[in-house]
């Protein structure tokens, strides 16, 4: 047998003959074997953008352990998914249709809208599958499943009303993060996801003053003077000290720890906050007069004497701690905005004016008043919608809720089942934010996505609500084929309520739909049409044995998968979870396309190969939960370091093989100590790379082969070129035993070129088809590994010191003295000094 004839490496070309090779051998389907199954759940991207690098990160992360897992012997499936529903279709709906508003959306009409939606959610479907098979990443885009389909949305309403009948959801006017743009509510966790969410925003802060009954003047503080029309109340802390201090002739009071910064002095007398509660003071305006038991003090946990007075205005419609405190003592949610935060008839001076636009009149008329005090500019961390990227506001709404504190400390104890990678997330950011978990608002009154499985009847005379868990359910009681469960089809379905002897009122759909995120959380189930088909298939399924995705998603995917498996089914959704760093551009930044801070990945294809990008991006800390600068020179050093010594071993075998018309064959005996020595440290390749890659830790595994290509190249090989040369056997043998077994333990980490170089020497079908290599196969020899890395360190230390003295590599020595604790028992090392 002759082998290849083996040149300069153009890695682009080898891995496109790679991959047209699998394309014609249908090698991954091949690859769909195995008694036992390992349970990988994909994360279901967003189609309606082309894929970055976090995506390409994630998707090598997703390729490298289900190779890994089949060369165990375990058939892995790797079903691809689509997120299809929510805002960044409507966002793209609306740009394509040039509207700005909710408004406008419904003078054009709901079907047309969600027709829009449907076309641009996989608008670039052609171009992922482009993306994800160049980077060698084995996908199942046969068998995929979309949130958008029927089926899917079937088990997702399912899941709704399980959840109802369990009494985990509620309907409730709750203060929330909300998009005025986008007119609809956020989840609290959706403002935890990235840190991005969060931007310095410069807004107006005032203190200003009411005056209490008993005739001083209690000094407030805010940031945000839009909501003092809507102040029905005062917080103190009933533990902090207060001073009342003369100011301009009246006494004012505010919080001792804020003299300082106030620059007051001269102190009347001192209280504490619980001598306040109670009392009443004048309204700053006469909008809500009359609100039953406002315009008081009262206690509130949440004043600190940070910053501001120690005094907290509340508006309980434009503020959760404001809400709860107000709640407490009976004080009601009066809302004075409209959907899209501007000012409506409650408040006249500013009807029709946006929130952040009324500041400086409302200012005005404050100091016009007499009530302002101060007035100054604040720059702080606020957060802003993560989709259309406007500053929310938080804003009282009607939404439907998963009672999440409720199932909050059984979630804890399940997190407990799930093993992290890396560890410290466990009870670190995700183990915490379950500890502090709220209840999930999972509606959204938008337009393109899984309804709001609820009908209610609209004379509350006769109130009646059914909620709907099946297809099944809906067609019985409103005598309809269903085909579409998206509005306006499912809003057209009513009847009249059954409970109204009368007959004339109607049960009709609340109009909201599922939160996106309810969608891409029930995928374990839902992608399976679960409970309605392969019921035996999902209990054999679930939890997944493991998902991956960034650090953000323990607020995002992680979280509502979490969620959902511990409400319906007492069970994590997952039992290993990689949660990665985040990739920054080559100026330490976020990614971003106007800045253009990162190399083009096609690019990076074309020049370096798919191998290269993931060999860089699979090697550094960002899966060790760290972040990673991408840069062309980073991802060129992985060729430099790994790849081009790979490829240059395999030349070597392949130029002396061939001149000696020797075959080289599988042999771990050979008598020789160079060649023990590197299949001793085979065997510990082997034995290190696999325990890395069953506790996921893909960095540890890509060290070590590239520190065992390092030995491969640098010691072993120069050390037995003349054995080579004369065409040595047992030569030939172990570097055959050393590149065949190589080439399987590195398969995963660099699929495209140890597949063209195992089936070059070893003419079988892919190198992915073969089994894990077995350690106990090979020589295990400590002892020799011990002695011999001396030698090379002596040899190492021993170069450094002729070039620091300037005595050239091939001058001898007279002498060389070496002070080592090894025994030098095989004297063979020795005399290869």
């Amino acid at each position: 047998m002759s082998y290849p004839r083996v040149g300069v490496p153009d890695f682009p070309e080898v891995e496109r003959g790679v991959l047209a090779y699998w394309e014609r051998d249908g090698t991954f389907r091949a690859s769909l074997t195995g008694a036992e199954e390992f349970v990988f759940y994909d994360g279901p991207p967003f189609a309606n953008g082309l894929p970055h690098y976090g995506h390409l990160l994630t998707g090598y992360v997703k390729d490298v352990v289900p190779r890994y897992r089949t060369m165990r012997g375990f058939r892995v499936e790797r079903r691809f998914g689509w997120d299809t529903h929510g805002l960044p279709a409507e966002l793209e709906a609306q740009r394509v249709l040039g509207l700005k508003t909710k408004a406008e959306i419904l003078a054009l009409g709901i079907e047309e809208f969600n027709a829009a939606c449907r076309a641009s959610v996989l608008k670039y479907a052609d171009e992922w599958r482009a993306y994800v098979t160049r980077q060698a990443r084995w996908v199942d885009f046969e068998h995929d499943y979309k949130t958008l389909n029927v089926d899917y949305m079937e088990s997702v309403i399912w899941a709704f009303k399980t959840l109802y009948d369990k009494g985990l959801v509620y309907e409730g006017l709750r203060v929330l993060p909300y998009c005025w743009n986008d007119e609809t509510p956020l989840s609290n966790h959706e403002l935890r996801m990235d840190d991005d969410v969060y931007q310095p925003r410069q807004d107006p802060s005032v203190t200003i003053a009411v005056e209490l009954e008993t005739g001083e003047r209690l000094l407030a503080w805010t940031t945000t003077p839009w909501t003092l029309p809507s102040n029905l109340a005062m917080a103190v802390g009933p533990e902090v000290d207060y001073a009342v201090v003369e100011l301009d002739g009246r006494e004012t009071i505010l919080a001792e720890a804020r003299l300082d910064a106030y620059g007051y002095t001269d102190v009347v007398r001192r209280m504490k906050g619980a001598d306040l509660i109670g009392r009443r003071y004048a309204p700053l305006f006469d909008f809500l007069e009359g609100t039953p038991n406002a315009f008081q003090v009262i206690a509130a946990d949440h004043v600190t004497t940070d910053d501001g007075t120690g005094v907290v205005h509340l508006a309980p419609a434009y503020g959760e701690e404001d809400q709860l405190a107000c709640d407490a003592v009976g004080i009601p949610t009066i809302l004075t905005i409209d959907d899209g935060a501007r000012f409506t008839s409650v408040v006249p001076p500013y009807l029709g004016m946006h929130v952040f636009e009324a500041n400086r009149p409302i200012i005005r008329d404050l100091r016009a008043a007499g009530n302002l005090v101060r007035e100054d500019s604040y720059v702080h961390s606020y957060p802003h919608c993560w989709r259309c990227r406007h500053p929310l506001i938080y804003k009282a709404v009607s939404s439907w809720f998963v009672e999440v504190t409720r199932i909050r400390d059984r979630m804890v104890e399940l997190n407990e089942q799930i093993t992290w990678v890396p560890e410290h997330v466990k009870h670190g950011q995700f183990g915490k934010w379950l500890s502090n978990a709220r209840d999930w608002s999972i509606s959204r009154n938008r337009f393109w996505g899984s309804p709001i499985p609820v009908w209610r009847s609209d004379d509350p005379a006769y109130p009646r609500v059914d909620v709907y868990g099946s297809i099944a359910e809906l067609e019985r009681d409103f005598g309809v084929r269903l085909t579409d469960l998206h509005r306006p089809y499912v809003d057209e379905l009513t009847r009249p309520n059954p409970d109204d002897p009368t007959g004339r009122s109607t049960m009709r759909r609340v109009p909201d739909v599922l939160d996106v995120w309810f969608d891409s959380g029930s995928m374990s189930f839902a992608q399976v049409h679960y409970p309605f088909e392969n019921e035996d298939w999902f209990e054999s399924h679930f939890p997944g044995d493991f998902i991956v995705e960034y650090i953000g998603q323990t607020r995002g995917w992680f979280y509502t998968l979490h969620i959902l498996a511990t409400a319906l089914f007492d069970r994590p959704a997952f039992s290993s979870c990689l949660s990665h760093g985040i990739v920054l551009g080559n100026d330490g930044q976020k990614m971003s396309k106007s800045l253009r801070n990162y190399p083009d990945v096609s690019e990076v294809f074309d020049r370096d190969g798919a191998d290269a990008m993931r060999w860089f991006l699979m090697s550094s800390p960002i899966l060790r939960g760290g972040n990673l600068v991408v840069t062309e020179s980073a991802i060129r050093d992985g060729v430099r370091q790994v790849l081009l010594p790979l490829w240059n071993a395999w030349s070597f075998f392949t130029l002396y093989a061939n001149a000696s018309g020797t075959t080289g064959s599988w042999s771990p005996d050979s008598p020789h100590v160079l060649d023990r020595y590197i299949l001793a440290r085979l065997e510990s390749l082997v034995t290190n790379t696999q325990a890395a890659l069953d506790r996921y830790d893909i960095a540890t595994a890509c060290d070590a082969v590239q520190g065992y290509l390092d030995v491969l190249t640098n010691w072993y090989i120069r050390r037995s070129r003349d054995r080579f040369w004369t065409g040595s056997q047992d030569a030939i043998n172990t570097l055959y035993t050393v590149l065949e077994v190589l080439c399987r333990t590195a398969a995963p980490l660099l699929p495209l070129v140890t597949e063209n170089i195992w089936r070059g020497l070893t003419g079988d079908r892919s190198v992915h088809l073969a089994e894990w290599p077995t350690p106990t196969d090979l020589p295990a020899d400590p002892g020799l590994i011990k002695q011999m890395d001396a030698a090379r360190e002596v040899c190492s230390v021993a170069s450094s010191i002729r070039k620091a003295v300037g005595i050239r590599a091939r001058q001898p020595l007279r002498s060389l003295t070496v002070a080592t604790d090894v025994d030098h028992r095989d004297r063979a090392v020795e005399r290869r000094l």
